[in-house]
């Protein structure tokens, strides 16, 4: 009898576990794709209709998605049920600048709900930063009222994040050296808080939402008061052995003697600056947005020589990055893509001139797609990850 009990006793825990592990992949399939129908989701998943309908059943009892009839219609001319990702389980993204702080809603369904960005000197302290970034997550969730759960915080740091445990080892032109910046922020707000690096959360946003879709080689560079980037190989994310890898910015490819913020010389980073874009233009502070229209319709000698140093240095730097990791796609973010569409021609012939022809030939060159919703989308997605692997457990 004791051993017929222990039998059924791992029966039931390992049926628990296929259905957590189905659960997580419609979900999760729900949450990357969009609205889906339900027999989509049995394509995809190779599960039957009863089973769906009994997940779906679930998480929408859960309150993570809801169904409606499409307009669309398959099969003898019935309408089909779309199954949605609610808008009302959020996770809070949070992205500091040098000069600009950033925090938003962002829904499961992929919808930035809500938006604060306040400004402050450069050279502020990460604690005023921390109690700002508190004060907006508040005003954040008294806006969005008490029906709305919270997933958790994801932060997109300019710098290098000791991934376990969410400290920022470095953040040059923050002045941020081993700032313990997940702890701080969960003790101001008591929400659990995942931190990243911006350009590897802006990949991943890419890859998920943007122009890498449905690619499994990828290159990610990403431009903002510093240059950062990600890299794809075989459909996994490269993080190094410690954590800090792909930081595509610190390449040397010049003799200059002129340092990058981290104090390398030389390198990608130290030649394609954003502030010398700004100041070539007599700008102040402006967006990514903005900085590309007003490049785009300056084409005095004086801009031009700007941006043409900046483009032919993208371009060796992309040339040694197609020879080491034969992407399929480079994608190009922050004020990058003002570079790309300044002069298209000559950063691709540049990058041609660098590169191995065998291994430049099937690259394709895009801007990214989700400008300034890139590092908000990816920031999302650290705290969302923890509820896409275990939603029964989410109580938000």
């Amino acid at each position: 009898m004791k051993q017929n009990l222990e039998t059924a006793k791992k029966l039931g825990q390992g049926r628990d576990a296929v259905r957590q592990h189905n659960l997580s992949t419609v979900l999760g399939l729900v949450h990357q794709l969009g609205p889906i129908s339900r027999s989509k989701l049995g394509q995809l998943t190779g599960l039957n209709r009863s089973t769906i309908s009994i997940l779906v059943e679930e998480l929408n009892n859960l309150g993570m998605v809801f169904e409606s009839e499409s307009t669309a219609r398959e099969g003898l001319g019935r309408p089909s049920i779309q199954v949605s990702a609610s808008s009302n389980v959020v996770a809070i993204a949070i992205h500091p600048e040098l000069d600009f702080l950033a925090v938003a809603a962002v829904s499961l369904a992929g919808e930035v709900r809500q938006l604060e960005r306040v400004t402050y000197p450069p050279g502020t302290p990460v604690q005023s930063i921390v109690k700002e970034s508190a004060r907006l997550i508040q005003k954040l969730r008294d806006d969005l009222g008490q029906h709305v759960k919270i997933a958790g915080v994801g932060v997109a740091v300019p710098g290098q994040v000791r991934f376990g445990d969410g400290v920022v080892r470095l953040a040059p032109h923050l002045g941020w050296v081993e700032v313990p910046l997940a702890k701080m922020l969960q003790q101001e707000t008591g929400l659990p808080v995942y931190l990243d690096n911006d350009a590897m959360v802006g990949c991943n946003a890419e890859r998920i939402f943007g122009a890498a879709r449905n690619f499994n080689d990828v290159i990610y560079l990403w431009g903002g008061s510093g240059l950062g980037g990600g890299v794809v190989a075989n459909g996994v994310q490269l993080r190094g052995a410690t954590g800090y890898g792909c930081e595509l910015g610190h390449v040397r490819i010049s003799d200059s003697e002129q340092p990058d913020y981290s104090g390398l010389a030389g390198t990608l980073e130290s030649i394609a600056r954003r502030e010398d874009l700004v100041a070539a233009l007599e700008l102040g502070t402006v967006s990514d947005e903005e900085l590309e229209v007003a490049l785009l319709a300056n084409r005095s000698d004086s801009v031009a020589a700007v941006a043409h140093r900046q483009i032919d240095a993208l371009a060796r730097a992309l040339g040694n990055y197609v020879n080491i990791f034969n992407p399929e796609i480079i994608v190009l973010g922050g004020f990058l893509r003002s570079l790309f569409w300044y002069d298209q021609e000559r950063l691709l012939q540049g990058l041609s001139n660098g590169a191995l022809s065998a291994s430049r030939e099937a690259v394709i060159v895009r801007t990214a797609e989700l400008g300034s919703r890139s590092l908000l989308l990816g920031s999302a997605e650290l705290a969302f990850e923890q509820l896409l692997a275990h939603p029964g457990a989410f109580t938000g």
